[in-house]
């Protein structure tokens, strides 16, 4: 066997209501001052009304910064940061999708090590302890609660990533109540982000180790049961619980066995175009699996086991069949399938080939090599 390490959150909390104990968990870290981090449609919403109330019932001096946007910008970041300097926090809430919860990371990390943004980008870079964290999915799909990963917009269209084991929080509350009513389509979007979270983990060209991979299979065996329901049913509490913990299991597959080819890909439709993460990869995902697929049979096949357990036929076409799955259910779930259906006009294909190959960090993991005239490829495949 190959050696491996593997490092996740420190302590998960699993149960539906769980986000009433916050201020008892956020006290048991120590936090008299936390920063909660949000963004203006969960404020909106009133999913955090009684959460503050808690919290400030608690005693607790709650720093709210609800001005986290989709693939956060630098200038985001740093607004946060010095909010949460100015409240003098102790300690920090992510609460919401992916974006609030990698602005809590940095705000984490920075507000105590002293280091500029700039400074922390790429692996490793960052020094020293971060502040106590909490983070609080209010989406079953990026499952950044268990990653040590925080993507920050830097340009126009361009996103850097830390990756540093001091942003995996202390404690991910996993709230399934937090997720009912969600809109079908934003379940749809980031439900399929988690598929391809455990799809990509269990066929990384590095770090892919048999722990990885049971939570990969895992991961897939109750996202692809449950996404359907929840996008039908919004306030089907089993299914909203099942696709959290998945997502979940998802994100601590890809944090130490890293996504690949359809991220990679992903990254530009979002930096040029504001395409939603989860769509962007969905849009994607069949034709970098096809590409994928003279490297990926074995693996694939693998897979179609569990998401298509009434598999019918022969074993030497079941990953072309779960190509097609796949496919279908981005159909079935009403989600976009075609680039142009997003009013991206053809002529642009070029770039965005361009940019993928910027995401080197990623593409080192596809289990096929990818060149730009195969990025060019997928990209007119998908159009």
């Amino acid at each position: 066997m190959t050696p491996f390490t593997f490092s996740t959150t420190q302590s998960l909390i699993c149960e539906p209501g769980a986000s009433d104990r916050l201020a008892e968990i956020a006290a048991s870290l120590g936090m008299q001052r936390p920063c909660v981090v949000t963004d203006g449609g969960i404020l909106g919403s009133g999913l955090l009304t009684p959460v503050l109330e808690h919290l400030r019932s608690a005693g607790l001096s709650v720093t709210l910064f609800s001005d986290v946007v989709a693939d956060p910008p630098e200038a985001v970041v740093l607004d946060a940061l010095a909010q949460a300097r100015d409240g003098q926090c102790d300690g920090v809430i992510g609460f919401g999708g992916g974006s609030a919860m990698d602005t809590a990371k940095l705000v984490a990390l920075l507000l105590n090590n002293g280091q500029r943004l700039q400074d922390v980008y790429g692996v490793g870079n960052a020094q020293g302890k971060r502040l106590p964290l909490i983070q609080v999915p209010t989406t079953a799909g990026t499952g950044s609660e268990v990653t040590p990963i925080a993507i920050v917009t830097t340009g126009e269209t361009t996103k850097q990533g830390v990756v540093a084991p001091q942003l995996l929080p202390d404690i991910a509350v996993l709230d399934a109540r937090l997720t009912l009513g969600l809109p079908p389509a934003v379940t749809a979007a980031t439900g399929i982000d988690a598929m391809v979270h455990a799809i990509e983990a269990y066929t990384s060209k590095h770090r892919k180790n048999p722990y990885s991979d049971m939570l990969a299979r895992e991961a897939l065996h109750l996202l692809a049961r449950h996404i359907e329901a929840a996008v039908q049913t919004g306030e089907d509490e089993t299914a909203r619980s099942q696709m959290l913990l998945g997502a979940m299991l998802a994100g601590q597959a890809f944090a130490n066995a890293p996504v690949a080819a359809v991220h990679a890909l992903a990254y530009p439709l979002g930096g040029i175009y504001h395409i939603p993460h989860g769509l962007s990869n969905s849009l994607v995902l069949p034709h970098v699996l096809r590409f994928n697929l003279e490297s990926a049979r074995h693996e694939y096949t693998e897979l179609a086991g569990i998401i298509l357990p009434q598999n019918e036929g022969h074993a030497d076409d079941a990953a072309e069949r779960m190509i097609d799955y796949l496919e279908e259910l981005a159909v079935r779930l009403a989600l976009p399938t075609r680039l142009r259906e997003l009013d991206i006009p053809e002529s642009a294909l070029g770039r965005l080939a361009a940019d993928a190959m910027l995401q080197q960090r990623l593409l080192v993991n596809n289990p096929r090599t990818v060149t730009e005239d195969d990025a060019l490829a997928i990209y007119k495949a998908a159009w």
